[in-house]
């Protein structure tokens, strides 16, 4: 679904290098230090950093030369990006016209959209009267009506304590089963290594230095890096 072929960004001095793949409903997570290039790999798949060589492709398409906007692509932040005016159900429909003009089919979706992420009842409630989890649940939700195939996570539940976090990764993992996301996570705590499937990718200094099955990742790391990161 996800390919970074001979990928280079220069970010100040320092020269990252990509070369990834990303398989079709998987979910990868993105680890290592601060600094080490893990925003700016998502950025340079959904489209926020263009590279200075090497191709972006996404299902098979060419997007190195494409605006966000013209992604297959939705991307969490840790700032949810909810208008605090809007009610949950505004909220989410933005995501299928940004001038909600939106169809009694559109309305059903939205509806169907809170039901899957657990709020279903909360569709008139402003942002201001949710939880930070429940917050974050809307910003799924929204992703869900866009019927984007590809989820990228920068963190976006970084603020939230342990139990809701346990809870928005668990959700992730049912939406990526049940809708067919491919996901590509980042995050800094690495107890949430232990809450996923799938591949882990650890990097340092703008470059991947191991990739390996998450559970192998935390038992028995590819590279002293990682063992070091993880305090092996």
């Amino acid at each position: 679904m996800i390919q970074l072929s001979g990928v280079r960004y220069r970010y100040e001095t320092m020269v990252m290098a990509y070369d990834l793949t990303v398989e079709r409903g998987s979910l990868v997570t993105v680890i290592g230090p601060s600094g080490a290039g893990k925003s700016t790999l998502l950025n340079l798949i959904a489209g926020f950093d263009r590279p200075q060589a090497g191709r972006v492709l996404i299902d098979g398409q060419d997007m190195t030369d494409r605006r966000p906007a013209a992604r297959p692509i939705t991307m969490l932040f840790q700032d949810h990006n909810l208008f605090g005016h809007l009610t949950v159900r505004q909220n989410v429909g933005l995501g299928i016209h940004p001038g909600l003009r939106l169809t009694r089919p559109d309305e059903a979706a939205i509806e169907e959209a809170l039901a899957r992420v657990g709020l279903a009842g909360f569709a008139g409630r402003r942002p201001w009267q949710l939880s930070g989890g429940e917050r974050q649940r809307v910003a799924l939700a929204r992703s869900l009506v866009r019927h984007r195939p590809v989820l990228l996570l920068d963190e976006p539940f970084a603020a939230l304590g342990p139990a809701q976090r346990r809870s928005m990764i668990g959700l992730v993992e049912d939406l990526r089963t049940d809708a067919g996301f491919t996901v590509v996570m980042v995050t800094h705590q690495t107890d949430d290594l232990h809450r996923v499937s799938g591949r882990a990718i650890f990097l340092e200094d703008g470059s991947i230095v191991a990739d390996a099955p998450t559970r192998q990742m935390l038992t028995n790391p590819p590279h002293p890096a990682v063992a070091a990161y993880l305090g092996l």
